[in-house]
């Protein structure tokens, strides 16, 4: 933890910032814990312009181990998916481990014991949010594999279908290039009329168009894995 002498202005965080949390939980806070400390240390390393100081979101390299943990999680639910346990047995399994892991990610929580941070992926975020994965997963397996009702969940299936093309579309840079151009070719002030919706608009054309270049790809059965 931070000492009485600590140098908040070299973290990008002050001192008083109302989101800091307290007790055993503030090794947690932005900037001020072990992986911005491991950082400061690690990206230094290489050649830079600038001494790295912070990352202004708090973003930090150790947050690979736990996001490792919503990874297995996910091969997990997987290895479930493709075995040979009855249906109706399977969305019991995922409502069960659903419910489990949230009501755990809290408990870490409340207790103080790990905060849920989902911008630094802490150990409770990874626990309660594959719970909420899980009870997703719950409610499609039972409406599109058991119930078989497929068809409403087709703009959905595009994107499952590709999710590593999509989500290097969403941030490879394609996804600016689609903002950009939607003020190049409708105008600079092609949203104000929308008002506080204006972000809301502008997103969801800029889904739908990435939506498009996925829906190209199932057309072409260009399916990206690894």
């Amino acid at each position: 933890l931070p000492g009485p002498d600590f140098n908040y202005a070299a973290s990008g965080v002050k001192a008083g910032w109302e989101y800091n949390l307290t007790g055993f939980a503030a090794h947690w806070n932005k900037n001020t814990n072990f992986a911005w400390a491991f950082d400061n240390w690690f990206m230094n390393l290489f050649p830079r312009e600038k001494e790295f100081q912070f990352n202004r979101g708090g973003y930090s390299t150790l947050s690979f181990i736990p996001t490792l943990g919503t990874m297995i999680l996910g091969l997990l639910a997987g290895n479930i998916m493709n075995s040979s346990i009855a249906q109706g047995r399977k969305m019991k399994l995922f409502i069960i481990a659903g419910v489990a892991l949230i009501a755990f990610g809290i408990f870490l929580h409340v207790t103080g014991t790990n905060p849920i941070v989902k911008r630094i992926w802490t150990p409770a975020w990874t626990i309660f949010s594959g719970g909420i994965c899980f009870l997703f997963l719950a409610f499609f397996f039972g409406v599109i594999d058991i119930a078989d009702k497929r068809k409403w969940s087709f703009f959905l299936m595009v994107i499952g279908m590709n999710s590593i093309a999509a989500y290097c579309i969403a941030d490879g840079g394609i996804r600016g290039v689609l903002n950009e151009s939607l003020y190049i070719h409708l105008g600079q002030d092609f949203d104000k009329g929308f008002g506080p919706y204006a972000p809301l608009v502008t997103g969801g054309l800029v889904l739908f168009f990435m939506w498009l270049i996925l829906y190209w790809m199932y057309k072409k059965k260009i399916f990206i894995k690894i």
